[in-house]
């Protein structure tokens, strides 16, 4: 019997991912904050991992990052699970150390061979990264969930943070935008082959390029393109920021497929939640751009903020890692709409 894992689940990868809304809500606490000198990256920031200073001038980066199939094949399943949760340390410009597994599984309704495929997926990524597989936890779930808790090391000076943006600083995006849009058609059927493997080829690059921006002193701030779609994240980076953005739509990488799909309403949930989240803080724009700006990467792209007078040193350094890069918009001084598309 062919399993089709996304049929088993009600979201598919970061397409689940809570609003950044309610996501506010529920970390709310009145509780009196507890003041840890050596955590240099909690929850305030609104980071993608948690960063501990061991007062040697090395820091120990921990994240964890878990969601439902985002693909039929049990393989892929479990290795772009793995490449989007090592991508958090990465986008803090460190080095992953190793990872354990977070493994929910239906254990009479999927064979237990299909989730000893997701590992292997997991174990084959984890290799690529030069980490070990270290352990994990699993439970009886109602639906399939994998993904994976990860350690990371980096050096004090060479941390990057989201909420380190300088004004007139140029922006970059590593991978294009259209995750959702596709996965989402994969899971209505209409999805051509090619079209899908594209998309995942590109969920299961990893990110490690953000090691290399680490050691970069001209890369000013950092984070990955994931759940919340490009504008969420970049207006996460403005906002801790105090800053502004002004993007040029026709400079953003973006799946030149889209548009079918986009007409057959092949939209993720997660879109619509995303907007309500932050719609009021954007421009105004098409129903296109929305869907697209919006649209919940699964181990999408690095957005990347380069001090201006670097920007062709960067881009040579990007070239030199195999990618070409263009920018797509600057950080601005703060105004009223914190991001503006042109």
């Amino acid at each position: 019997m062919e399993i089709k894992l996304t049929q088993y689940s009600h979201g598919a990868g970061c397409g689940c991912k809570i609003a950044p809304a309610v996501l506010e809500t529920m970390l709310h606490s009145d509780q009196a904050k507890s003041i840890y000198p050596s955590l240099l990256v909690g929850n305030e920031s609104k980071d993608d991992a948690a960063v501990f200073d061991l007062g040697d001038g090395t820091c120990i980066v921990s994240t964890t990052d878990f969601f439902m199939p985002i693909v039929d094949d049990p393989f892929l399943y479990g290795s772009i699970a793995s490449v989007n949760a090592i991508s958090d340390v990465y986008a803090m410009g460190g080095e992953p150390l190793m990872a354990i597994a977070i493994l929910g599984w239906p254990i009479n309704k999927i064979p237990a061979e299909v989730a000893q495929q997701v590992l292997e997926g997991s174990r084959n990524v984890c290799k690529q990264a030069g980490i070990p597989l270290a352990g994990g936890h699993s439970i009886d779930c109602p639906e399939p969930v994998f993904g994976l808790a990860v350690t990371g090391k980096v050096r004090k000076e060479h941390l990057k943070q989201n909420n380190k943006a300088k004004e007139g600083s140029m922006l970059y995006l590593t991978k294009p935008l259209g995750i959702g849009i596709v996965t989402t058609a994969q899971k209505k059927g209409i999805v051509e082959e090619g079209h899908l493997k594209i998309a995942v080829d590109t969920m299961l690059k990893l990110n490690r390029f953000g090691s290399v921006l680490g050691k970069l002193d001209y890369v000013n701030a950092l984070t990955d393109v994931t759940g919340f779609g490009l504008l969420g994240h970049l207006t996460e980076v403005c906002d801790g920021s105090n800053l502004s953005a002004e993007i040029y739509y026709d400079k953003i990488p973006v799946l030149d497929f889209l548009h079918p799909y986009l007409q057959q309403k092949s939209m993720p949930g997660g879109t619509q939640r995303n907007w309500e989240s932050y719609g009021h803080k954007i421009s105004e724009i098409t129903d296109e751009q929305r869907s697209i700006l919006s649209d919940p990467q699964t181990s999408g792209g690095l957005l990347i903020a380069v001090d201006a007078d670097c920007a062709i040193e960067f881009e040579k350094v990007a070239e030199h890692n195999g990618m070409s890069l263009q920018s797509f918009g600057k950080l601005v001084a703060r105004n009223e709409v914190v991001v503006t598309v042109i």
